[in-house]
């Protein structure tokens, strides 16, 4: 019988039942979880990191520099809340340290107090660098730390950036100041060289007038000397000035003491009495007047009535035939005291007649104690403090009157010292005098010089770079960040679950014909037992594996392909070549449970754990110990892994010619393997008849 009719008959040996159904279903769909389900997993998680909660804590303070408000801190969180980057949560320090540790959050990112100050201490004497703070919790897990580390790389370079960016246009604004200030400079010199020539006629005339000055400093000594004698007689008459000033202050100070207690003491009467005699002096006042205007009238009708009183005495007394004797006595009485009182009106009269002028200066003296007793009035209470003032301004007298007898002494002496100093004055015009020839000299060589300054001030503001704002923005942006980095992906992998899909996919496949294998018998028993060649025995237990792969081959792509949207740039190069690696790892794996029976399950696993960490699916293989560089190149996954890569992500095919070169001869080689094993289990022996272990 032949080999494929031997496959079909082992395969249609799991159609009798459900269970048997169901075992090769479930075989068929093993590939899935290993391959799909992993994939599925971690398809993309980067473009999950959003998910991600991660503490953000802003203790930036800000800072100033060169009149401008630097807040990083800010500018930094308001960044990185607007990215896509990790879920942010802005708490405090002690809330974020606390929640790193418990695992609320993978990581924390901390802007101290003093980064604004650092970052905008370059433009300062003592320029820092600023830090941010990054920490993070392997206990949580280990990969979100490595990622962060590349995230927060790149704030770092942005915020190293901007500030440089900001120290660099100050430096280009100031290179524009240097030649705006050497170009005042150059115009300067020109000035300064025309000058020189007005500086060299100056020097004569600076001679000329030195001979006058000489002649002039003689007469300035005997000025000096009759200033001297005049100084001398000035501070002996200060000197008497303020003795003077010293006595009257000492009897001033000697009354004032006598008043200050009876201005203390009866302050408030003193104004009282003399509140009490302006009263009384404007009464007095009143009286006078109204005498002054009332006497002589009161005189005439005095005189009046007693004349009138003298006719009644003669009519009732005198004339009278018989005179009244009670009456007339008194009325005698009343015409005399009227006589006297007429008398004395007349006299009062004629005394205000002849004393108007004295009267008129008693008003006036009156005035004058009406008005000084008004002043005393309102001015007592203000006794004291007018008292203390005049004692005051007699001791400031008495104090300027010495510090003018001081001055005066050190004027005679200073007098008596620029009369000496005129000597050296006269003979110091004189070197003078000699100096200024030599100036004229030197004027020659000064012209020279100012000439080859204007010379090399004029070079220096050509070669001194004056940048406009747009060329200094431009020169900024390139110095702030000199070298980017070109990053060119050949074949890029657009995300995670494409760039691992070579890596799992064949382990999913091997997986796949190891569990096949532990259903289906790696020697067929009927062919074994016929007699049939080993060649076609070795064919009828690989090719229903074979089947069964390839039937997982379409239902692991299809699912990789149309639900997780795996690409691949040769389709159906990867299929194909799919279908090589699942005969290779078939074969393989039929002839250890072929020759090494139940410990050849055990050999399948091992074999798949040494691909795995050899097959550099994951880092580089380099990267790994050396003992996993050694077994490599001798293992079939190593060339799957590299020609899957080609196959889905694209790239130059040699390797995947190659590696179905290495997959057929593997192929070819178990399978002969299995033949010669097949060969040998066609004898029956006691191993065979009585296994040591079976599985």
């Amino acid at each position: 019988m032949r080999s494929p009719r031997l496959a079909a008959l082992e395969l249609k040996r799991f159609g009798r039942g459900r269970l048997p159904r169901a075992a090769i279903v479930a075989i068929v769909l093993l590939p899935l979880l290993y391959g799909a389900l992993y994939l599925w997993s971690f398809w993309d998680p980067y473009k999950q990191l959003d998910r991600i909660p991660v503490a953000l804590v802003n203790e930036d303070k800000g800072a100033t520099a060169d009149g401008e408000k630097v807040a990083a801190g800010a500018e930094i969180t308001k960044n990185l809340l607007d990215s896509e980057v990790f879920s942010w949560h802005e708490v405090s320090a002690a809330e974020a340290r606390d929640g790193v540790e418990d695992g609320r959050y993978y990581l924390s990112l901390t802007m101290p107090e003093d980064l604004s100050r650092r970052v905008a201490s370059g433009s300062g004497d003592a320029p820092e660098t600023g830090a941010l703070q990054v920490r993070t919790n392997d206990a949580n897990n280990y990969i979100v730390g490595q990622i962060s580390r590349t995230v927060f790389s790149e704030v770092r370079t942005a915020a190293s950036t901007k500030a440089s960016r900001s120290f660099l246009d100050r430096i280009f604004i100031s290179f524009s100041d240097i030649h705006d200030a050497t170009q005042r400079a150059a115009k300067g010199a020109d000035e300064l060289k025309g000058g020189i020539g007005e500086a060299k006629k100056g020097s004569k005339d600076l001679a000329d007038g030195l001979k006058n000055a000489k002649d002039n400093t003689g007469r300035l000594a005997g000025g000096l000397s009759e200033l001297t004698r005049g100084a001398d007689a000035l501070e002996t008459g200060s000197r008497k000035v303020a003795d003077g000033t010293r006595t009257l202050a000492a009897k001033i100070d000697g009354v004032a003491a006598d008043l200050r207690p009876y201005l203390r003491d009866d302050g408030k009467s003193l104004g009282a009495v003399a509140r009490l005699t302006a009263d009384a002096t404007r009464a007095i006042r009143g009286d006078l007047d109204a005498m002054a205007a009332s006497a002589p009238a009161a005189a005439a009708r005095a005189e009046k009535s007693a004349e009138t009183l003298a006719g009644v005495h003669r009519e009732l007394c005198e004339d009278a035939a018989d005179p009244d004797a009670t009456a007339c006595p008194a009325l005698k009485r009343a015409t005399t005291a009227a006589d006297d009182a007429a008398e004395a009106a007349g006299r009062v009269s004629a005394l205000v007649g002849e004393n108007k002028g004295a009267l008129r200066n008693l008003d006036a003296r009156l005035i004058d104690l009406e008005k000084k007793a008004d002043d005393l009035a309102d001015g007592s209470p203000r006794l004291k403090e007018r008292l203390e003032s005049a004692v005051g301004r007699i001791d400031a007298l008495n104090t300027g009157a010495r510090n003018v007898a001081r001055g005066a002494a050190e004027l005679h002496t200073g007098l008596t010292g620029a009369a000496s100093g005129s000597q050296e004055i006269d003979s110091g015009v004189g070197e003078l005098r000699k100096g200024a020839g030599n100036l004229d000299g030197g004027l020659f060589k000064l012209t020279d010089g100012s000439a080859e300054l204007a010379g090399g001030l004029h070079d220096g503001v050509a070669k001194i770079p004056d940048y406009d704002e747009k060329d200094r923005d431009r020169r900024t942006e390139v110095m702030a960040d000199p070298v980017k980095l070109a990053s060119q992906s050949l074949h890029q992998a657009p995300n995670y679950g494409t760039g691992f899909a070579p890596y799992f996919i064949p382990l999913s496949l091997w997986v796949g014909a190891m569990v096949a294998y532990m259903i289906i018998q790696p020697l067929n028993r009927r062919a074994l037992a016929t007699g049939a060649s080993a060649w076609r025995i070795a064919l009828a237990g690989w090719l229903p594996v074979v089947a069964i792969g390839l039937v997982q081959v379409g239902a692991l792509m299809a699912v990789l392909h149309w639900s997780l949207g795996l690409q691949m740039t040769h389709a159906a190069g990867t299929v194909g070549f799919l279908a090589l690696v699942i005969c290779c790892f078939a074969a393989i794996i039929q002839w250890l449970n072929a020759r090494f029976g139940a410990a050849g399950r055990i050999l399948v696993l091992a074999v798949l754990m040494l691909q795995l960490t050899s097959a550099g699916g994951t880092y580089p293989v380099q990267t790994s110990p050396g003992f996993f560089n050694a077994i490599h190149p001798f293992l079939p996954m190593s060339y799957v892994v590299e020609a899957l890569r080609r196959l889905i992500t694209g790239g130059p095919l040699e390797p995947v010619w190659q590696g179905s070169l290495v997959l057929l001869a593997f192929t070819v080689a178990a399978l002969a393997l299995t033949a010669l094993t097949a060969r040998r289990k066609q004898v029956w022996t006691l191993d065979r008849l009585h296994p040591e272990l079976t599985l």
